[in-house]
């Protein structure tokens, strides 16, 4: 009798320590399962996401805080009003986060037209799957609008404008073809208004030269690039390249850096 209880004691035991064995087994399964749930590291992707928050502006205060110095430069160069420039940047781009400003650097929504040979994005607009100009820097958004505006003769009237004259100018991109939105004016003039963009068009042009850096020559009537390099016994590949030039355009005024 005493050898049957000793017995049953000892398989009692061993079936407690079996099935002890078995729960941590499951529980140490467990804890495999969901850090392997917790897992998520695409680190890449996040570094893709932080670096585009720094460079994307969070709101239209800081578009303008970021590009008014360039488009008051812009106005300086080519007589296009900073307000202008501003509003139609604020407008086409979203301030800056709109997907063709974030994917090409399109700030102005300038379309690929006949004898772009930048590189190309296609988005839809008017029609899907459009093709829109690509650029490397926002800058270049900016000097390219200047270039559009200039190089094509619907916008000539525009230039006999006073730079103060954001209203007629306005009016003037909506007449010339610009933009199908027929309260384009009204939104551009809403904006200007609203974030006070004309104090910018009465920025002078600041007459410090680099001095030691460089000269600079003032384009007159009748000058080329070429004739102006050659007055200067530079080639005209570099004179385009220290001034930021990409066309072969250049405006009554404009002060090229010519050593």
């Amino acid at each position: 009798m005493k050898l049957k209880l000793s017995i049953a004691i000892i398989l009692t035991s061993l079936l407690f320590v079996s099935c002890g064995s078995k729960k941590k087994v499951v529980t140490s399964n467990r804890k495999v399962v969901v850090e392997q749930k917790e897992e998520m590291p695409e680190i890449p992707q996040l570094e893709q996401i932080k670096k585009r928050s720094i460079t994307t502006p969070k709101n239209t205060n800081e578009y303008i805080l970021k590009f008014a110095l360039i488009a008051v430069k812009k106005m300086h160069e080519h007589n296009i009003p900073a307000s202008i420039t501003l509003a139609q940047g604020i407008l086409e781009s979203g301030s800056g986060r709109s997907a063709l400003a974030i994917r090409s650097n399109n700030h102005f929504g300038i379309k690929c037209h006949r004898g772009w040979k930048g590189k190309s994005v296609t988005h839809d607009d008017d029609e899907k799957g459009e093709c829109f100009r690509k650029y490397k820097y926002p800058e270049s958004s900016y000097e390219d609008h200047s270039q559009f505006l200039l190089t094509r003769k619907r916008y000539s009237n525009l230039f006999r404008l006073k730079r103060t004259d954001y209203k007629g100018w306005a009016y003037g991109l909506k007449r010339a073809g610009y933009a199908t939105d027929k309260r384009y004016p009204q939104k551009l003039i809403s904006l200007i208004h609203k974030y006070d963009l004309m104090k910018y068009d009465r920025v002078r042009a600041s007459k410090k030269k680099q001095k030691g850096k460089g000269s600079y020559y003032e384009v007159k009537k009748g000058d080329t690039l070429y004739s102006i390099a050659r007055r200067h016994k530079i080639s005209v590949k570099l004179l385009k390249e220290i001034n930021g030039i990409q066309s072969n355009q250049i405006s009554i005024g404009q002060e090229l850096l010519v050593q």
